[in-house]
């Protein structure tokens, strides 16, 4: 169940830096055929706040544990 968790997050991740490539792909093209910026950087956000989210559930659910504090 961990390693899905896993797997869901490093996803996540390489989906937003998909969206945030594809933004400035746009932002240096400047074509108005192409669909707004914006759109890709509100994916890139939404999906950071999915995974702090879910981030928060799985350390209150006790799924995940933080590392213990170094001193």
């Amino acid at each position: 169940m961990l390693l899905l968790f896993k797997i869901l997050l490093v996803a996540a991740l390489f989906f937003m830096a998909y969206n945030l490539f594809r933004a400035l792909l746009i932002m240096n093209r400047n074509d108005p055929n192409q669909p707004s910026m914006s759109k890709f950087i509100g994916r890139r956000v939404a999906t950071s706040a999915a995974i702090v989210i879910l981030l928060l559930v799985l350390i209150a659910t006790g799924v995940i544990t933080p590392n213990p504090r170094p001193f």
